[in-house]
C-alpha cells in the first residue's frame, strides 16, 4: 500500500493537518490585510483579496468537513488561524501604509525638539495651552507611518519620557510631508496601494 494515499494514515494524521495549517494561515493572513484595507479606505483591493480569503477557507472547511473523526485537523485549523493573524499583522506593519496624528504635549518648551523635527521636514502646529500643572505646548503632526519611528526617535533623544499619543488617519488633504528617501521591497507596492485608493 502507497504510504501517500488519500486514505493512508501518514496523509491523515499529517499532511493533511499540515495542508490544513497552511491554507488557514493562508486565508487568515489575507483576511487581516483586507480590514486592514478596509479600515483604510482601500476599497477596491479590499474586495480582491475577500475573493481569494474565501476560496482557501471554502478549501480548509471542506477537508475538516470530510474527516470529522481527525482531531488534529481542528488543532491545525486553530493554529492556523492564530499564525494567520500574527502574519497578516506583521505584513501589514511592513507595508507601513497610511498615515497617523502624533499629538505630543511637553511641559516646557522644548526648542531644540522642534527645530530638530522641522529640520527632518515634518510638518508642526505648536499650540500653547494649559495642562494640570501648568503651561504646556501641544505639537500635532500628521506623518506617514513610514517615518513614524524616526519621528519617535527624534522625540526620546531630546525629550525622553514626553507625553504623546499616536492614531491612525483614515484621510489628509494637503499637509507637509517628508520626503521618502530609502526605496523598500514594498515602496513601489505601497504607492500603488495609495493610487488605487
Amino acid at each position: 500500500m502507497d504510504i501517500l494515499t488519500y486514505n493512508s494514515p501518514l496523509f491523515t494524521w499529517l499532511i493533511l493537518p499540515l495542508l490544513i495549517f497552511l491554507a488557514r494561515i493562508m486565508d487568515q493572513s489575507i483576511g487581516t490585510m483586507r480590514l486592514i484595507f478596509v479600515s483604510k479606505g482601500l476599497k477596491y483591493l479590499a474586495p480582491f483579496l475577500g475573493f481569494f480569503e474565501v476560496i482557501i477557507w471554502l478549501l480548509a472547511v471542506g477537508q475538516i468537513m470530510q474527516h470529522l473523526d481527525n482531531w488534529l485537523c481542528y488543532i491545525a485549523y486553530g493554529a492556523g488561524f492564530a499564525m494567520g493573524n500574527f502574519i497578516g499583522i506583521s505584513i501589514e506593519e511592513r507595508l507601513s501604509l497610511g498615515t497617523s496624528i502624533i499629538r505630543l504635549i511637553l511641559p516646557n518648551d522644548a526648542p531644540e525638539l522642534i527645530n530638530m523635527l522641522k529640520e527632518q521636514n515634518f510638518g508642526l502646529t505648536i499650540v500653547d495651552a494649559e495642562g494640570s500643572k501648568g503651561s504646556v505646548k501641544v505639537i500635532f503632526s500628521i506623518v506617514r507611518r513610514k517615518e513614524l519611528r524616526n519621528f519617535i526617535d527624534t522625540i526620546n533623544t531630546f525629550t525622553p519620557g514626553a507625553f504623546y499619543t499616536i492614531e491612525d488617519v483614515r484621510a489628509v488633504n494637503e499637509g507637509i510631508f517628508r520626503a521618502i528617501s530609502s526605496k523598500s521591497a514594498f515602496s513601489g507596492f505601497q504607492s500603488k496601494l495609495m493610487k488605487a485608493k
